[in-house]
C-alpha cells in the first residue's frame, strides 16, 4: 500500500490528477486500452473538474479509455442523485470519449437485471485476463463504507457475484454495486479520502485489527495489484 497525503483538497486533487495522467500514459505504452472505474460522490468531483481541463483534456489518450462505475443508486440517470449523470456532468461530456466505451450500470431495468446485465459486459471484457481493471477508483464514507458495501450489509462478504444488487432500507432505495472479488482483482485501486470526518474511521481501517462488518473499506485489497491512498492532512490527522 502506498500513501500520499496532500495539505488541503485542492492539492489532493491536483495530486490525484497529475499521478493518475502518468499512469494512464505508462499503461497505454504497452496495451491499446485503459479500463477505468469512476466513483460518485463529492470527493471525486474536484479531481474530474482538472482532468476535464488542459493540460490532462489534452495529454490523455480519452479515445481508448473504456469507463465503468463502482456502484450506482437504482434512481432514473436524470436524477441528481445518479452516479453516472455526476460523471457526465463533470468529466464524460468535457473530453473527447468515445460513447461506445461508457458502461453505465442502468437504472431503467430491475435492480437485479441490471446486476446481472453488467456483470456480462465486465466478463466480455476480462474474459482471458487474470486481471480486472486496470483502475478502480474508490471513496470512503465518514462510516467506513466504499462502493455500495455498507456496514452490515451481506454483499459484503459476496465471494462469487461480480456484480450485486440489493435494497438498502437506511436509504429506502436499491443500490447497485461491483464486489470485493473484482475489485481485488484490479491491477490497481485507488481511494480519495478528504476532511476531518474521515479521520477516525481511516485510522480504524488502516491501522485497526480486522472488521470488515464495521469498516468494508478494508475488504479492498488487491491481490496482485497495487492500492493507493490519496488524502488530505485532515484525513490523515490520528495516523
Amino acid at each position: 500500500m502506498e500513501m500520499h497525503i496532500a495539505t488541503d483538497t485542492g492539492r489532493l486533487s491536483h495530486d490525484l490528477a497529475a499521478w493518475l495522467s502518468d499512469y494512464i500514459r505508462d499503461v497505454l505504452s504497452k496495451k491499446d486500452r485503459f479500463t477505468f472505474v469512476l466513483s460518485g460522490g463529492g470527493t471525486p468531483k474536484q479531481l474530474y473538474a482538472l482532468l476535464a481541463e488542459a493540460p490532462y483534456k489534452e495529454a490523455i489518450d480519452w479515445q481508448k479509455i473504456h469507463f465503468f462505475w463502482g456502484d450506482e443508486r437504482a434512481v432514473p440517470f436524470e436524477d441528481s442523485r445518479n452516479n453516472a449523470k455526476m460523471c457526465y456532468d463533470e468529466l464524460l461530456n468535457k473530453v473527447p470519449v468515445n460513447p461506445a466505451h461508457i458502461h453505465i450500470m442502468r437504472t431503467d431495468i430491475e435492480p437485479e437485471e441490471s446486476a446481472i446485465e453488467y456483470e456480462k459486459v465486465l466478463k466480455e471484457y476480462f474474459t482471458d485476463s487474470e486481471l480486472t481493471f486496470d483502475f478502480v477508483l474508490l471513496g470512503m464514507g465518514d462510516d467506513g463504507h466504499t462502493l455500495s458495501l455498507f456496514p452490515g450489509t451481506e454483499v459484503i462478504h459476496e465471494k462469487s457475484a461480480w456484480v450485486k444488487a440489493f435494497y438498502l432500507p437506511a436509504q429506502e432505495m436499491f443500490r447497485i454495486t461491483l464486489t470485493a472479488p473484482v475489485v481485488n482483482n484490479a491491477a490497481c485501486v485507488a481511494f480519495l479520502a478528504a476532511g476531518a470526518g474521515k479521520a477516525e474511521t481511516l485510522k480504524h481501517v488502516l491501522k485497526g485489527g480486522p472488521n470488515i462488518d464495521l469498516y468494508p473499506s478494508q475488504i479492498i485489497k488487491p491481490l496482485k495489484g497495487q492500492l493507493h491512498w490519496f488524502v488530505d492532512q485532515a484525513a490523515a490527522a490520528l495516523l
